[in-house]
């Protein structure tokens, strides 16, 4: 979990990626990292996602790759064989907790409430996932966080704009954050890399403005 955190620490912004044709995947994530973005994240919600990011991890080896939206055991497995080097999740039960420990893929867990954040670290987990962070109340409730839980850091996720971005990376219990405007499915689809890796500038660039 540190190493996770600590390689997530050095990036202001985590693509969080929805490919539906894998063989655009390492364009995609060269654009990316060319642009200052070295952690990905490809969501399972597509067939061809793990696809995906078995041809990331080969086209950039120098990024951290990891699986999204794990929600059952064998989405671990799958993910693993794949080559993740992390996974993350919407939430989190005893179940998910335990096929991260036994496939050894380090795990971001989704939470949304005090309760959640509780038994997330109970199991063990102090760097989070706030999702989803819009609907769930954004910086605001982030900044409640604080005091409660004073030891706990967050990647947020969910409805966070090139607009907003700043105002959760100003916070002090935020690690970095999640967002998919930096590649726009209908840039990724007619093959903009040009125009992802100016987007991905811009975001890595947040984190020193």
């Amino acid at each position: 979990m540190s190493h996770l955190r600590e390689a997530l620490a050095r990036v202001a912004v985590v693509p969080v990626l929805v490919i539906e044709a894998p063989q655009q995947a390492p364009a995609l994530a060269r654009a990316l990292c060319a642009g200052g973005l070295t952690v990905l994240e490809v969501t399972l919600r597509t067939p061809g996602a793990l696809a995906a990011l078995e041809a990331m991890r080969t086209a950039v080896p120098e990024a951290l790759v990891g699986a999204g939206t794990l929600t059952r055991r064998e989405d671990f497995v799958r993910a693993r064989d794949a080559g993740a080097q992390f996974a993350v999740t919407p939430g989190l039960t005893a179940m998910l907790a335990q096929a991260a420990d036994d496939t050894g893929v380090p795990l971001l867990p989704g939470v949304m409430s005090a309760s959640e954040i509780l038994a997330a670290r109970e199991a063990g987990y102090d760097f989070l996932k706030f999702f989803p962070a819009e609907q769930a109340g954004g910086v605001a409730l982030l900044q409640a966080f604080r005091g409660p839980f004073a030891d706990v850091r967050f990647c947020p996720t969910g409805g966070i704009t090139r607009e907003s971005a700043p105002r959760y990376l100003q916070l002090d219990n935020v690690v970095c954050i999640g967002g998919s405007w930096v590649a726009p499915g209908e840039r990724v689809r007619r093959g903009d890399w040009a125009g992802i890796e100016q987007l991905a500038r811009e975001a890595a660039a947040l984190r020193t403005s």
